[in-house]
């Protein structure tokens, strides 16, 4: 066999120190080497789905959040637009209370300024058929040259009046 193990080159003894050299190698890095590396790995994929698990409850978080936030803010927007219609509804009653009073105040004046004329009117009327009484006494004394007695003047007086009146 020394022949053929010049010509392979094969040695068993070699070949069983280089196996059990291989054997204790492998479990020298099992030892020293694979468990380290493996709880290494681990212990990085453990954190990596901690990670992965907080960036899902801050997701989570982010979208309860903008729910809230939209609805806070579809509030808000319906909560000013009935304060902008209460508002609306306020000025326009207000402004229809104020336009009734001043047509009402416009409608008195005008009452009391149309009561005034005529009250004008009716003082002037009395005072020019004063006036007018007087002067045809005045007249009539001379055309008759002769005082007349109160009856006279009376029925004189109502006589002209009633004649300026149905002139008037």
């Amino acid at each position: 066999m020394t022949e053929f193990e010049n010509f392979i080159g094969f040695n068993p003894w070699t070949a069983l120190f280089t196996l059990l050299n291989m054997v204790l190698t492998f479990l020298i890095l099992k030892k020293f080497l694979f468990k380290p590396v493996t709880k290494m790995i681990d212990d990085r994929q453990k954190e990596i789905d901690k990670l992965y698990a907080d960036a899902n409850v801050a997701k989570q978080d982010a979208e309860s959040m903008r729910d809230d936030y939209t609805r806070k803010l579809s509030e808000a927007k319906e909560t000013s637009a009935q304060i902008v219609a209460e508002a609306t509804q306020e000025a326009n009653r207000r402004s229809d209370e104020i336009i009734r009073q001043a047509r009402q105040d416009a409608d008195a004046l005008r009452q009391k300024a149309g009561a005034d004329i005529d009250l004008e009117k009716k003082k002037a009327l009395n005072e020019v058929k004063g006036d007018i009484s007087r002067i045809a006494l005045d007249i009539a004394g001379k055309v008759v040259e002769r005082e007349l007695d109160e009856k006279d003047q009376e029925r004189l007086i109502e006589g002209f009046l009633r004649q300026m009146g149905e002139t008037v």
